[in-house]
């Protein structure tokens, strides 16, 4: 198997956009074009990260349309990757392997969403139908739900009051947008407390609005290349050490919920792939959804024991500063979450992050990072670590 390395990426502004899926996925996928210092008729294969195309325009079969958009070549395969909200993830994952295999040198992977496209009861629909229809979305469990469930099965598990439990979760948003507003490209830039969080409106409870994350509009891609072809692109590879997709089913059926295994097993095998352990990170994009998804994954994937996430960010050690900063671009919760492009930002990020060019939310001396991408009800999940 060969290795692969990131030669370029690209990224919209998150949040409120007017551009066509067609459009908005030009844009960042020219960037990463353009950053690899490569043609678009140079590309072999495009994987495209998409989930709900056809609920916010009518438009199915979008990745040709992309690929035809950028110039690419008519023997081009453009591939629409769909895992939920991990669909950039499993995009990066199915570009990697053809890479890793021999069978492309240079790979584009992206993904593309327009949620605001959709009003608040339709998009909470169709987010639902990535849960299990048979136990889940036809009973009337929607996401918001399940995380409020799981943040009190967490309190309960652990020991914890779901008053400070509430207030570990509202460090979490307020460390978030933080990062955010240090980030240009993130839907919210503006800092907050945790007396906001605490008095937002409820959603579910105990999830107040400011422990969920907004519907984004945005894209994201990067080039993948062979290791004897990337240095021809770029002085600045930064490689792909490992990577793992765990699977599992209702959220009804699983043992205890709030140990999510389908991130466990990505985690480990990307670790295992790696030749890493956890210990090892320097800085980690994960899945905050809510604000207790990031402690659960934090602690999924190892970083902290189970039960000490959430005093691990009121000790400040997932702030920028802190022994592992957790979301430096803002995370889903202030970066927003363009479901089909989630997996794929937040590579972009942590290939900036370790090549030093963060700016003000730079994590100083960042060599391994990581990634993490949740879908549906705990249902698919995509890790991978990438290191300089």
């Amino acid at each position: 198997m060969r290795r692969v390395a990131v030669a370029g990426v690209g990224m919209t502004r998150f949040g409120r956009s007017d551009l066509t899926l067609v459009e908005l996925f030009a844009e960042a996928a020219m960037e990463a074009v353009n950053a690899s210092n490569i043609k678009a008729r140079d590309v072999q294969a495009l994987f495209l990260g998409n989930v709900l195309g056809d609920f916010e325009e009518g438009q199915l079969n979008l990745a040709p349309l992309c690929a035809n958009e950028l110039g690419m070549a008519n023997e081009v395969p453009a591939t629409r990757v769909e895992g939920a909200c991990a669909s950039g993830g499993v995009a990066i994952r199915e570009a990697l392997a053809w890479v890793a295999a021999g069978f492309y040198d240079i790979v584009l992977a992206g993904g593309v969403e327009r949620a605001t496209a959709m009003d608040t009861p339709l998009a909470t629909r169709t987010f639902a139908m990535n849960s299990d229809a048979r136990y889940e979305a036809n009973t009337g469990v929607t996401f918001p739900a399940v995380f409020a469930m799981l943040a009190r099965l967490y309190a309960q598990t652990h020991g914890l009051s779901l008053q400070t439990l509430k207030e570990q979760m509202a460090l979490v948003a307020v460390k978030n947008h933080r990062h955010g507003a240090r980030n240009p490209l993130a839907q919210f830039q503006k800092e907050i407390t945790v007396e906001m969080v605490l008095q937002s409106a409820m959603v579910a409870d105990p999830l107040q609005l400011f422990d969920c994350c907004p519907f984004t509009d945005g894209a994201a891609a990067l080039v993948l290349a062979s290791e004897d072809v990337i240095t021809r692109l770029t002085d600045k590879p930064v490689y792909i050490l490992g990577v793992g997709q765990g699977s599992n089913g209702a959220l009804i059926r699983q043992k205890n919920p709030a140990r999510i295994r389908a991130r466990e097993a990505a985690a480990g095998q990307a670790f295992r792939m790696a030749g890493l352990k956890p210990s090892d990170v320097d800085v980690v994009e994960l899945h905050d959804c809510f604000t207790i998804a990031e402690i659960l994954a934090s602690e999924a994937m190892g970083f902290f024991p189970y039960g000490e996430g959430g005093r691990a960010v009121e000790k400040g050690e997932t702030t920028l500063g802190g022994r592992l900063p957790v979301n430096p671009s803002g995370g889903l919760k202030a970066k927003g979450h363009p479901i089909g492009a989630t997996g794929v930002a937040q590579a972009c990020e942590i290939v900036r992050q370790l090549r030093g060019e963060c700016g003000e939310r730079q994590v100083e001396g960042a060599r391994i990072g990581m990634s993490d991408t949740l879908g549906g009800d705990l249902a698919t999940v995509v890790d991978i670590i990438y290191g300089v």
